[in-house]
Formats: structure tokens, sequence, C-alpha cells
């Protein structure tokens, strides 16, 4: 009796494989690519001591956590670009560079099947793995120069210009951003609530309750809806600092008396600057290749490889 109980758990453990070799002959696996090496190197620094990783083979784990897998092909190879740039800016014209430099998140492959999930983890490495392959040494230049590239979740509707540092950052169409999932956020705040939050910022004069909403002032509001500056009572903020206090998606917001209280609403999630990863997805599904997505987000610059 004990036996058969023990078989039938083994049967039940295997039922799924042995369907898949019914249909497909084989069990599922990740393929292992041949190593691909850039002559640059991060330097990690781990419990086991300090070791070192090729770029190429670094950013399956950063585009991994950057961007959903399930963008398309097109989005992950321009975000692999995008990554590239940004290390080998870091490594200001070296070589190597500390991982503990780069402030970029990355993510080990147990942590990669954690995020996606046991049975899409195969499917979205590869993915990952593909475009990271297919854009070998690629980077983006201006003027002879690596650039900024920065980038967001997804826009108001479209990207905000950049200052005299960042030339090749303009105002471009994103209508689809709306679609994105989170792009519309709506936080309702009692008055004393809201007061206690922007009082977390220093300053002399503190905020009442009282004088919310009566004393909020948009003061600076770029062309793609961001705010620069607001006023609070005598007090006048970053957009930025607001969204930090608040936990904004993004700086994107306008206050509505509500209930007798204040709602905040808020669209678009992140800065607004460089590539829209919701657009770039809409632009990959269009028909647009990583090529011809990234001179859109950031103009005049050159896709070379380095």
């Amino acid at each position: 009796m004990i036996k058969k109980a023990v078989m039938a758990c083994i049967l039940a453990l295997l039922f799924p494989y042995i369907i898949t070799m019914a249909w497909t002959g084989k069990i599922e696996e990740k393929k292992e690519f041949p190593a691909i090496t850039s002559g640059k190197k991060i330097i990690l620094d781990r419990k086991s001591g300090e070791t070192y990783m090729d770029v190429e083979e670094y950013l399956p784990g950063v585009v991994a956590k950057q961007m959903p897998a399930d963008y398309g092909r097109e989005a992950l190879r321009a975000q692999t670009i995008i990554a590239r740039t940004y290390i080998y800016g870091k490594m200001k014209g070296q070589n190597e560079v500390k991982e503990s430099e780069l402030h970029m998140e990355y993510l080990e492959e147990q942590q990669m099947e954690k995020l996606w999930g046991s049975e899409s983890f195969v499917a979205s490495y590869q993915a990952v793995e593909n475009a990271v392959r297919s854009t070998t040494k690629m980077v983006m230049m201006y003027d002879g120069k690596l650039i900024d590239p920065l980038f967001h979740r997804a826009s108001t509707g479209k990207t905000r210009a950049g200052d005299e540092n960042h030339p090749y950052l303009q105002e471009v169409a994103c209508p689809r951003d709306v679609e994105a999932e989170g792009y519309l956020a709506m936080t309702a705040y009692k008055k004393e609530d809201f007061a206690e939050k922007i009082n977390q910022i220093s300053g002399d004069v503190p905020v009442k309750a009282d004088q919310i909403p009566g004393s909020i002032q948009i003061v600076l509001r770029d062309e793609a809806g961001y705010v620069g500056q607001i006023q609070i009572g005598t007090k006048v903020y970053t957009g930025e600092e607001i969204q930090r206090v608040l936990g904004l998606p993004s700086a994107a917001y306008s206050f509505e008396e509500y209930d007798e209280g204040i709602r905040v609403v808020c669209q678009g999630i992140g800065h607004g600057y460089g590539m829209s990863q919701y657009g770039a997805r809409c632009k990959a599904e269009e028909g647009w290749t990583a090529e011809q997505i990234l001179p859109y987000f950031y103009k005049n610059i050159v896709l070379i490889s380095e």
C-alpha cells in the first residue's frame, strides 16, 4: 500500500514532464549560448570575493530588471542598447568599472525565475539573451560622445525636452502611453495628512491643514505636463520634491478638492525624459526596429559598435 502511494506521488510530480515529452519529444530547457566577450568588464564584489564579468554577460541581468520581457524583441533590443550605453559611459573611457559605481539593479537567474515564474522563465530569459546578442557592443553617441540614455516606463503622452546638456532629448509624441498599466493614479488625502507629508520637506514655515488646497499653486509646468515648481503656503518646491514625499509615480500631477480633503491626479510613470518603454513597446508592435525606435526618442544620435 505504501509503495503504491509513493509511486502515485512520483507519477504526479513527473506528469508535466511526461506530457511535455509526449508532445514535443523533449523537456524545454534554457539554452546555453557560447560566451561573447567585449573586452569591457564589470568588477563584482561578492561574498566569495572580487570577480569579473564581461559586460555582455552582465547585461541580461540588468535588462531583465529594467523592462518586462514580454515588451517584444525590438523594445528589448532598444533597452539593451540603452543599458550598454549607460555602462560604457560610467567606464569613462576605461575598460572596466565597479558594479557599485553603476547604481543599477541586477538579477541573478534565480531572481529572474521568481520574477517571471517557472513556466515563463525559459522563454523570457531567451528573449532577453537574444536582445543582448543581437546588439553586441552597440551604443548610442551624439557629437562623438556617449549619451546619457535616460528612460522611463510611460510618458504623459509626450516625452520631455532636455536641457543644454541633453540636446538629443526633445519632445516626441507617445499617444498610446495612456494605455500603460498604472498610467493614471489618483490618491485622496485628508488635509491634515497632506500637510504632514509636505512638512517632511524642511521649511521655515510649516504648511497648515487649513491652507489646503487653497494655497497650492503650480508655478511652472512644462509642455509635457510635468510640474517644475509648485508653491504651497509660502514655500516653493520643485515638482520632484512633492512627487517624492507623496510617493507619486511621476511629477505630472494636479490637485483637486475632494470630499473635504484633497485628491492628487497623476499621469505617467517616471521622469518623462528619453525613451518611454511603453512607447517603445508600441513602436515594436507597429513593426519598428530598435534602430528606428532609438533615434525617435534620442534625436540626431548615431548607433555604433564599440
